[in-house]
């Protein structure tokens, strides 16, 4: 089960237990179910509301908690500026600044006394330069030291800390002319003065001034100059913290400002119930509305379910149409889906078993009929399956387009059913078609009926004004000879398919017991193949390249080898044709260029590799890299790898091969044109690339004993390479009148039997050490 449905099932399960209880009829069912969604939405609505509310009445409080804040720091600033100017005015008197000069202690005290009882301060003194305190009452004046680094830094208000608690100071410089001292006065900053100040708010507040070291955790964390809210003993409150400047050293207090936030949201409670209120009645009147709705809607709906009802029943029914409203439009629908039920059933059956291209039978219904012909056959009849696929029908599509494609696919279909009108013929899919011939008789012949088969596709075909050819080849099985079900039948005649198209187009091929086990054994090599790219069961063997100019071996062509298991060393031209079918061509040759590169870099500098790469090799995206790839891993130089390729590269798409081998060749790597000559298009494709050497095929060495055409074929090869700036070698060489024909007419590279067969790749030295006695044993 999917995670999907187990977070699902509780809900499904909820509304299952919900839409199984019944209220009476429908129409009470749709006036509690409209007016329950009403009553669902109102209460939503009716919350947010409330939410909404009570967020603006603490957003309220938080204004004027932040308001009330600065008139606090605005009273306590003037009041130290009231402070601060009487202090200067004494501090400017030319006889107190005389008695702090002589240090006249009963006029510094009379003095300060009388500032104190003027400004209602309970402390007043002098601090000296020499930080001597002068005063009337020297008792809890802070520590000289500790006021110091303020006042000489010019501070002049701020709160100090004494025995007698937190208070705010005022200070004034006394000169006389230069600086001799200050005079500081205090006001305390106690309970009752700011229960005072607290008086002058319009909201309910409640201060404190609180030291750092009194300060609670939550309140030392607290940001300055905000207002945030903090919940005790279930009371929610909202606090403003600001930081107080000071006097003194070693102190940090703050003001706390706290209001209730439970009292400011009181005032809202009136205005939720009227909302609640609302609601209701708002439901009561949707309910009412509801069942005149439901009462509308659903005797109409009664009407139709003993209509359908009816129809389950197979009854012919109609419903009469009363009205031009929806309810009319919906009883005429009804009569019309009615009509058209049995017709839409009858599309739905052909589509679901029939070809939406051609309108032949698919492989379901060709399937269908396959079992009901084989279990109806009689004694003595044959029933014969043919499978058919186009030859050469990519062509069509790739040079005249899908539509054109699509149209010689219906005129096939139709070529089918008018050659044979008694069969059944079906397309399976893409160019692939089938026919069913039932009631052959015993003596009838067979290969007549499947030249008759073969002859339908011998008509000559135009789409949109241009010919088309569309031979086909043919895989034919007879029940009850190669089968007596459907499903091996058809895997029979599948079987001959694929041997017809293997022996040649436009042909057939009856189905023999032979197939059936070559088969097997193709899908066991397919298999071991597989096991053996996974195993590494793969070797690599060298043929050498010998340079008639330089008179050397001057490179090795790589061959793949498979020692079978079980089976031996396997012909590569078995295992390499089904590598090629299958796709696993790829990883095998991805092997072989990076082991060849292993190799050959364990080799002279002078000497090359050649490495063969297959034409769907070369179409995989990623050719370039892979090489790159097999180069860096082994650290061979690029230009000591030889690429060969074959003309057949070409054929898919010209300028996609053009680009990649000019990607190739921008690695440094050499391309070779192999099997030269026996292509249709072999100098063309010379006059696209530039290669870096041609490959003469044996065929034309071969000719060289036995016809005098084949000297001037190579001449001419020899000489059109020459003058386009390519290597010319010559494969297949295997006695020295060859080779003297070739040297003559000026054949550069030789590779054959003659100088060695492919040898295991620890051979290779042996052969590079006696290299050099090739030519002398030639010319001996």
């Amino acid at each position: 089960m999917s995670p999907t449905t187990l977070v699902a099932s509780p809900a499904r399960a909820a509304w299952a237990r919900v839409s199984g209880l019944r209220f009476g009829s429908l129409r009470t069912r749709i006036a509690l179910l409209y007016a329950a969604l009403f009553a669902a939405v109102l209460g939503l609505v009716v919350s947010l509301a409330a939410g909404a509310l009570e967020r603006f009445a603490e957003a309220g409080a938080a204004r004027d908690l932040g308001a009330n804040a600065r008139v606090f720091d605005e009273i306590l600033a003037g009041r130290a500026r009231q402070m601060g100017d009487q202090a200067g005015v004494l501090a400017h008197d030319f006889g107190f600044r005389e008695a702090v000069a002589t240090g006249d202690a009963p006029t510094i005290a009379s003095a300060l006394e009388s500032l104190e009882n003027r400004v209602r301060s309970d402390m007043a003194f002098v601090l000296t330069l020499e930080g001597e305190v002068l005063a009337a009452d020297a008792s809890g004046v802070p520590a000289p030291e500790t006021l110091w680094t303020r006042l000489d830094e010019g501070g002049t208000r701020g709160i100090i800390a004494s025995d007698k608690g937190l208070a705010l100071a005022a200070a004034s410089p006394i000169e006389a002319p230069d600086l001799i001292g200050w005079l500081v006065i205090a006001q305390p900053l106690d309970r009752a003065e700011l229960d005072r100040l607290v008086e002058l708010a319009p909201i309910a507040l409640d201060a404190q001034v609180v030291e750092a070291g009194a300060q609670a955790p939550w309140l030392k964390d607290a940001a300055a100059d905000a207002v945030f809210e903090r919940e005790a003993a279930g009371e929610r409150s909202l606090y403003h913290v600001s930081d107080l400047a000071v006097l003194q050293d070693g102190i940090a207090p703050r003001l706390v400002l706290r209001h209730g936030l439970d009292e400011s949201l009181a005032a809202y409670s009136s205005l939720k119930g009227w909302l609640i209120a609302l609601a209701a009645a708002g439901i009561a009147l949707v309910l009412g509305l509801s069942w005149k709705v439901a009462r509308t809607v659903t005797e109409p709906l009664q009407q139709l379910d003993t209509a359908t009802r009816l129809i389950g029943e197979g009854r012919e029914v109609t419903l009469p149409v009363e009205t031009d409203d929806e309810i009319g439009r919906l009883a005429e629908s009804f009569n019309k889906m009615v009509a058209a039920i049995e017709e839409r059933e009858r599309e739905i059956i052909h589509v679901g078993l029939h070809d939406g291209l051609t309108g032949l039978p698919n492989r379901k219904l060709f399937t269908e009929q396959l079992a009901n012909t084989l279990a109806r056959r009689r004694a003595g009849e044959r029933v014969m399956v043919a499978y058919v696929d186009l030859d050469d029908f990519k062509m069509v599509n790739d040079t005249l387009g899908h539509p054109a494609g699509d149209a010689l696919l219906r005129m096939v279909a139709d070529h089918l059913k008018e050659d044979h009108p008694d069969a059944l013929v079906a397309r399976l899919g893409g160019d692939e078609f089938a026919i069913l011939i039932d009631g052959i008789d015993d003596k009838a012949s067979l290969g007549n009926i499947a030249d008759g088969l073969q002859r339908s596709f011998d008509r000559p075909l135009s789409v949109n004004g241009q010919a088309a050819t569309c031979g086909a080849s043919i895989g034919i099985a007879m029940a009850p000879l190669d089968g007596e079900d459907g499903i091996t039948l058809m895997k029979n005649a599948d079987l001959a398919l694929y041997r017809a198209k293997h022996e040649g187009k436009a042909g057939y091929h009856f189905f023999e017991p032979a197939l059936d086990e070559a088969a097997r054994q193709r899908r066991q090599l397919e298999l071991d193949l597989r096991a053996a790219i996974k195993d590494g069961g793969f070797e690599l063997h060298f043929q050498p390249l010998y340079s008639l100019a330089e008179k050397r071996l001057t490179g090795f062509e790589a061959l793949i080898r498979w020692n079978h298991p079980t089976r031996g060393r396997v012909n590569p031209m078995e295992f390499i044709a089904l590598a090629e079918e299958t796709g696993l061509i790829i990883p095998i040759g991805e092997w072989v260029l990076r082991e060849a590169c292993h190799q050959a870099s364990m080799w002279p500098d002078d000497v090359s590799v050649a490495v063969n790469v297959s034409p769907k090799q070369f179409a995989a995206s990623g050719i370039a890299s892979t090489v790159l790839s097999a180069l860096s891993a082994s650290g061979l130089p690029p230009h000591r790898l030889e690429l060969e390729i074959t003309e057949s590269i070409f054929i898919a798409d010209v300028d996609t091969t053009l680009a990649t081998l000019h990607s190739l060749r921008n690695l440094g790597v050499k391309i070779a044109l192999d099997d030269f000559g026996t292509g249709y298009s072999s100098l063309s494709y010379l006059r696209s690339f530039p290669f870096d050497k041609v490959k003469i095929d044996r065929s034309f060495v071969e000719d060289l004993g036995t016809s005098t055409n084949g000297h001037a074929v190579i001449r001419a090869i020899t000489t059109l390479a020459n003058a386009l700036g390519m290597e010319t070698l010559a494969e297949g060489v295997g006695d020295v009148a060859q080779f003297e024909v070739l040297e003559r007419e000026g054949c550069q590279n030789i590779q054959g039997y003659l100088f060695s067969r492919p040898v295991a790749a620890n051979a290779v030295a042996g052969l590079l050490r006696d290299g050099a006695g090739y030519q002398r044993e030639l010319r001996g």
